[in-house]
């Protein structure tokens, strides 16, 4: 048996507005392009695309399952400008076939920088969901995937999850499979046991993942086109070297990046068919939870270094490294503490607004990277360079800075910021 576990992340910025050297006023956020562009991912991806999930539920009678991790910056503008897709998420999530995941509220690298921010944010997700959905998620995963043992150890102190999800890496699994349940090294306070881990692990299988986010609309894959019995047989072939398959992607695979005339639509649909006919009706779907009732875990996933599933290295390349990148994190995250004192003394709006400037990415936009991974990063970004996503955004802290009564240095002057 093949066991399917589908997670989406379903995440949105609050993008900058230009910044310049002589603004001088608290309004950060290009709110105009952060409608204009949730509104149109709204009508290619999160209307059908979950109208699709609920149908496949209902249609193979909560046999289909899947999970989510919505953000908190995403579940902000869907309120605000596409609340019918909350109603519908709702719905879905009320079949009681789909199970959402928790993360931190603001999609951030606050693990990397401030544990007590990241807890702060984790409980802030935590009681955003309960509130909307009326569930707590039990199982987590951290910005981008990025994930080491420190993580784990973390998470496992909390209490509060039971899982965590993460990237399968091959240069850590070495010649083992991502298709198992897996628990992070022991530490002092564990027993010997696997199954007695406080956390355990689930490991994407990112070359499945990417046939479907990345590869699949590509002409030039020699597997193209990629119908569903094709991506079944596929699956199919776990049994015997695993037994979860473990499909993570960005929601927006399903009509934004992967467009509804690749037939990414109509594979969806035929999946889940597809999946229970590759073994006569044995495989089938899980969400993470179920995963973890089901299966045990069969060895240990050490991770000392900070992994992610971003770009072909897979560590925090992507929005760590460079020194414009370095930069702009350091002077963020050395402002918490004035930021949060100025919220206490009765600034209602700085804290959310430092909030917002921690999410990834803004960091992301200023990855220097090139080749293809540059092409990915350039695709996503609203700038016309990284070094013009740095200057806007130092200039945005620069202000902030100010609000927190905390000396400024003079502001960096550039295309962004002339």
């Amino acid at each position: 048996m093949a066991s399917v576990c589908f997670y989406f992340e379903l995440h949105q910025p609050w993008r900058l507005r230009r910044y310049s050297v002589f603004s001088n006023d608290p309004f950060y956020f290009d709110n105009d392009a952060n409608e204009r562009i949730l509104r149109k991912v709204a009508d290619k991806c999160y209307r059908p695309a979950t109208r699709k999930m609920l149908d496949l539920v209902k249609r193979h009678d909560r046999r289909f399952r899947c999970a989510y991790s919505i953000t908190g910056t995403a579940l902000e503008q869907l309120q605000m400008w596409a609340p019918d897709v909350v109603d519908t998420l709702r719905e879905l999530v009320d079949t009681g076939a789909c199970e959402l995941i928790g993360e931190t509220s603001h999609h951030s690298l606050s693990f990397l920088f401030s544990r007590a921010e990241f807890d702060e944010q984790v409980d802030r997700h935590q009681r955003k969901m309960q509130e909307v959905f009326g569930v707590t998620p039990r199982i987590f995963r951290n910005t981008e995937l990025i994930y080491s043992n420190a993580l784990a150890e973390h998470i496992a102190r909390r209490g509060q999850h039971k899982a965590i999800i993460c990237e399968g890496v091959d240069r850590l699994l070495g010649f083992r499979s991502p298709n198992y349940v897996y628990a992070p090294p022991a530490t002092t306070a564990d027993t010997g046991d696997l199954a007695d881990r406080p956390v355990k692990l689930l490991l994407k299988n990112y070359r499945l993942s990417d046939d479907i986010a990345f590869r699949f609309s590509n002409r030039g894959w020699k597997e193209w086109p990629l119908s569903a019995e094709k991506f079944a047989g596929w699956v199919n072939q776990i049994n015997g070297d695993g037994y979860c398959c473990n499909l993570f992607m960005d929601y927006e695979t399903f009509g934004e990046h992967q467009w509804a005339d690749t037939g990414i639509f109509e594979f969806l649909d035929a999946l889940p068919g597809a999946v229970y006919d590759a073994n006569h009706g044995h495989n089938d779907f899980l969400s993470p939870s179920q995963l973890l009732e089901c299966y045990e875990p069969v060895g240990e996933y050490d991770v000392p270094e900070w992994i992610s599933w971003a770009d072909s290295e897979r560590d925090l390349s992507a929005w760590l490294g460079n020194p414009i990148q370095d930069g702009a994190a350091a002077e963020l995250y050395a402002l918490e503490g004035a930021v949060k004192e100025r919220h206490r003394a009765g600034d209602p709006y700085i804290l959310e607004d430092w909030r917002k400037l921690t999410t990834s990415d803004h960091l992301y936009y200023m990855c220097t990277k090139y080749w293809s991974d540059g092409d990915v990063h350039k695709y996503f970004s609203p700038y016309d360079s990284p070094y013009d996503a740095y200057i806007n955004f130092m200039n945005v802290l620069d202000n902030l800075k100010s609000r927190a009564g905390v000396k400024s240095h003079a502001r960096v002057r550039g295309a962004a910021g002339t």
